[in-house]
């Protein structure tokens, strides 16, 4: 554990091969099917330029009634926490992601902290997807970025994948990986049923498309722990706690404490 705590640390990303048993992973894709039928009010169909569908669900204010359960049984927690070296680990927020139906777009490089008022080493994001990903179709990372600049996240336009979320924030804009990928330290992994993912919010990230007669259906959940302050983020997303200035420890009631 202490090599993959080193990894996390120093790549911001680190596969747990076999992380979720069947009962777990059952559990987990019967919160994504909730979801589903539960669309909160961040839920979009995202523009694609064919005929593949693009659906995207995140911080629904109901979701612990289709995920509480889950989450306490989870083993999740206790496998962050001794990747983090700590002991306490609250949860964030889930979102979901469903691609099909043809040829999707690929998600566009962007940082999940560029719109979040939170930070911290004691962050993580919980990659699950439900079906066998080969590398080339996975989620990939630019290594260690976590630890480096934090740029403007994609609005994922069409056409242009640097193009920035908030226009009045201070970040730079995103550069353009897709056009010299060699001259980034890109990762990714070959996936199956149970295996996780899990990455800091702040490494650089973006997904493969899917392809005619595929699909990938996709639950992130996101996790912080002792360390979390709160940062503040202009035009933040998310979920936020009223009253807090920055550098306080990010903590709210609304926040299910898992350890």
């Amino acid at each position: 554990m202490a090599d993959l705590r080193q990894t996390y640390f120093d790549d911001g990303v680190v596969l747990l091969r076999a992380a979720l048993d069947p009962d777990a992973l059952a559990a987990a894709e019967a919160a994504y099917d909730w979801s589903l039928a539960n669309p909160g009010p961040g839920a979009s169909r995202l523009p694609q330029a064919g005929a593949g569908v693009f659906l995207n669900d995140l911080f629904n204010p109901r979701a612990l009634e289709g995920y509480r359960e889950m989450l306490l049984a989870s083993p999740l927690p206790g496998l962050i926490a001794d990747v983090w070296g700590g002991d306490d680990v609250w949860f964030f927020y889930e979102q979901v992601f469903l691609k099909e139906g043809g040829e999707t777009r690929r998600t566009p490089w962007h940082q999940d902290s560029s719109y979040l008022g939170i930070a911290g080493r004691d962050l993580a994001v919980a990659w699950i997807t439900f079906e066998p990903t080969r590398r080339e179709d996975s989620l990939e990372f630019v290594r260690g970025s976590h630890r480096g600049v934090l740029y403007n996240t994609s609005r994922f336009e069409l056409g242009d994948d640097t193009a920035p979320i908030n226009l009045a924030a201070a970040l730079p804009r995103l550069p353009d990986i897709e056009a010299d990928r060699a001259a980034w330290d890109i990762i990714s992994f070959a996936t199956e049923p149970g295996d996780v993912v899990l990455f800091h919010p702040a490494t650089l990230h973006g997904g493969a498309p899917t392809h005619p007669g595929t699909r990938r259906r996709t639950l992130t959940l996101r996790f912080f722990g002792a360390d979390a302050v709160y940062d503040r983020r202009e035009g933040a997303g998310g979920p936020n706690v009223a009253g807090l200035r920055n550098g306080d420890p990010f903590r709210g009631p609304s926040f299910l404490k898992l350890r």
